[in-house]
């Protein structure tokens, strides 16, 4: 089992943000946390690639925050949540009347982020016609509003995030090349949580600590059974799919320690997390039974009501049971898996 920041030994590294925290021990977000600390100091545009959840806009908000910028504004907009027909107004204003229901002069992310860092999330889902105002702002260092005659001097960092592979989107013809030389000066790649596997410990006791704040809990760590589903499952999410897993296991756990019965049935039921066993011929069924009750209380992370509920038999039941169970409901919580009975082939 592991518990909060034992986890963190030699090799980790940790990047505070204002938010949430950049954590890893693996080669690869080891590297990019490496980068992220490299770049936040220039002014230099970064263009940050990953799958989705893989944390791009933390990497973005690191970046600012641990810039020279960080007491100025931080904007953020997701280019494919804007309509196209309203996405040169989000970026750069507008004047009013400047078309239908315009009644004021409206500033664009551009003037909210001067002096600081504007993240354009998503570029490649931008139309090619608004990339090639985005290059010559980039350039000018000046935008037009919308309906406007006059020009406006802005200073804004560009970080760009995407979670399509840049080189193949410029193929497709989503992304102009031009655009991507001039914000590709620092690119960083954040790795899938599935060739991180060796993080996926760290970053639950992270968010454990985190979400025990926010729910008023007091989950202590992870139990084994747990862990070997959280390691089995592929995580096609990401870190955000295991932050949101953490966040409802330990919302319904109620043990001191999270165990595979406080996981979704999708990750419970992962190859590998131990929810069945194998009944050879020649087993009595008071061993069968006795193995199935032991295996259940462990499941159910030590607890026997929940472990009765179940198994749908009264709790008394449970109660009167050997003391072989002992072992699995010590302080409320699974303290392994449950051993093989070697004699009858039970596993």
């Amino acid at each position: 089992m592991c518990t909060p920041r034992l986890c963190g030994g030699g090799g980790v590294r940790f990047l505070e943000t204002r938010e949430r925290t950049l954590v890893g021990r693996s080669l690869a977000i080891r590297r990019a946390i490496r980068l992220i600390e490299e770049a936040a100091p220039t002014s230099a545009p970064v263009i940050i690639t990953g799958e989705s959840g893989t944390g791009k806009e933390l990497a973005a908000r690191a970046i600012h925050d641990k810039s020279p910028r960080h007491r100025r504004p931080y904007v953020a907009i997701n280019c494919a949540a804007v309509p196209e027909t309203l996405i040169e107004s989000e970026l750069f204003g507008h004047e009013r009347g400047a078309f239908t229901g315009a009644d004021r002069r409206r500033e664009g992310c551009f003037e909210r982020a001067n002096g600081g860092t504007l993240l354009l999330d998503e570029i490649t889902e931008m139309r090619p016609e608004m990339q090639a105002k985005l290059l010559r702002v980039l350039e000018d260092k000046k935008i037009s509003r919308l309906g406007g005659s006059g020009e406006v001097a802005v200073d804004v960092r560009i970080l760009a995030a995407s979670n399509r592979p840049l080189e193949r989107a410029i193929r497709e013809g989503r992304l102009r090349a031009d655009l991507y030389y001039r914000l590709c000066v620092f690119p960083i790649e954040l790795p899938p949580l599935r060739d991180r596997l060796d993080d996926v410990p760290l970053l639950a006791e992270e968010f454990i600590r985190a979400f025990n704040l926010e729910h008023r809990k007091a989950v202590q760590g992870i139990a084994s059974d747990c862990l070997d589903a959280l390691n089995a499952h592929h995580w096609p999410g990401n870190v955000r799919e295991l932050r949101n897993t953490i966040e409802r296991a330990v919302i319904v756990s109620k043990a001191p320690m999270l165990s595979v019965g406080d996981l979704s049935t999708t990750l419970a039921s992962q190859p590998g997390s131990e929810l069945g066993f194998m009944v050879r011929l020649g087993s009595t069924l008071e061993e069968v039974e006795s193995e199935l009750i032991a295996r259940t209380i462990s499941f159910a992370g030590g607890n026997k009501s929940r472990a009765a509920e179940i198994l749908g038999v009264g709790r008394r039941t449970l109660y009167k049971q050997p003391d072989r169970y002992k072992a699995y409901e010590t302080n409320g919580h699974s303290n392994g898996r449950p051993p093989r009975n070697g004699r009858n082939g039970l596993t």
